[in-house]
């Protein structure tokens, strides 16, 4: 009974082996992958900045009066020497009169004494007055034809207009600016830089400027580096001059502003985020695919994020990476991609 015993189990026992040699492979599961590759951009510096004029002029009245009419608006042309504004000038053209007669009065005085100085007849200390007198005059007819002048407002420079600040009818003070004229033939475009890189921008670094507002890409030019960081950002204004014949680039438009510095940034190896998982243990992995196709836990590092990108470390540059349909994957499993 116990040799039939024994044989009933081996017979099972041989049974269940070859069913187990004949139970099919499981099929590999399919996934999507992507060669871990190096980020290009990150040989390179970009920011966002802010196109500026090259030079503002502030032109303004050096008396104080009404304006009687502006003769250019805001974005226009001017050139050097245009008239921009002009103020009333009644009273300084009574003024000039006052004056030109008081110098009329004190030449013809100075006619008159003349010949009894010639003649002897005319103390010393006399005819000295009357010369004082004639330059008195005459100095307060240049005066007065100096502020009749000075109620026309005239262009020192050329470029355009960038704000009129007073209307026709107001009152002008003395220095207050009235037009400000932009000079746009070059702009600069302020960027600001982290402290940590700004070591690697000089006056020469090549740089790109992209504007989204007019559709077009620049050159970017000579660098002006500041030396003064902001307290509270611990960056350093910089300004890149940017060639603007066609006067394009217009003050306040915003500038992606592309540098290429010539000691580049390490580069560093970047993947989608969502290939990032995590252990129960907190420990960050990627799911690796080796030679055989097989699916494998690598642990990793992740560093800065950028759209929906994350630079890591711990993986090769030639390595395979599973993106998508990982949810299924366990260690060492069979992957079609």
């Amino acid at each position: 009974m116990r040799k039939r015993f024994m044989l009933w189990l081996t017979v099972l026992m041989v049974c269940s082996c070859a069913e187990k040699k004949v139970q099919p492979e499981k099929a590999p599961i399919r996934v999507a992958t992507e060669i871990v590759s190096a980020d290009a951009s990150r040989s390179h510096l970009a920011y966002v900045g802010i196109v500026e004029e090259c030079e503002a002029t502030a032109v303004s009245f050096t008396s104080m009066g009404v304006v009687k009419r502006v003769l250019v608006g805001e974005g226009q042309t001017v050139s050097k020497g245009q008239l921009l504004a002009q103020m009333d000038s009644a009273q300084a053209h009574n003024m000039l009169l006052a004056a030109s007669a008081q110098a009329a009065q004190a030449n013809d005085a100075l006619a008159r004494y003349r010949m009894l100085h010639e003649a002897g007849s005319l103390p010393e200390i006399q005819w000295v007055e009357v010369q004082s007198k004639v330059s008195q005059a005459q100095a307060q007819l240049e005066i007065a034809q100096k502020n009749l002048q000075d109620c026309r407002l005239i262009a020192p420079v050329s470029g355009i207009v960038g704000k009129v600040m007073v209307k026709a009818g107001e009152t002008a003070l003395p220095s207050q600016a009235v037009v400000s004229i932009l000079d746009i033939s070059t702009v600069k475009v302020k960027v600001a830089v982290p402290e940590a890189e700004i070591g690697t921008i000089d006056r020469q670094t090549p740089s790109t400027i992209q504007v989204d507002a007019i559709g077009a890409c620049f050159e970017g030019g000579r660098i002006e580096k500041g030396i003064v960081a902001d307290a509270l950002t611990h960056t350093y204004d910089i300004r890149v001059h940017v060639a603007n014949q066609e006067r394009r680039l217009l003050p306040g438009m915003v500038a992606s502003v592309l540098f290429a510095p010539t000691d580049s940034l390490p580069t560093a190896l970047t993947v989608p985020l969502t290939a990032v998982q995590k252990k129960a243990d907190g420990t960050l992995f990627v799911w690796v695919v080796a030679d055989d196709n097989t699916a494998h836990r690598t642990p990793v590092s992740v560093g800065e994020t950028t759209g929906n990108r994350v630079t890591v470390s711990g993986l090769d540059a030639v390595q395979r990476i599973v993106t998508e349909g990982y949810q299924k994957l366990s260690e060492g499993t069979k992957v079609v991609f």
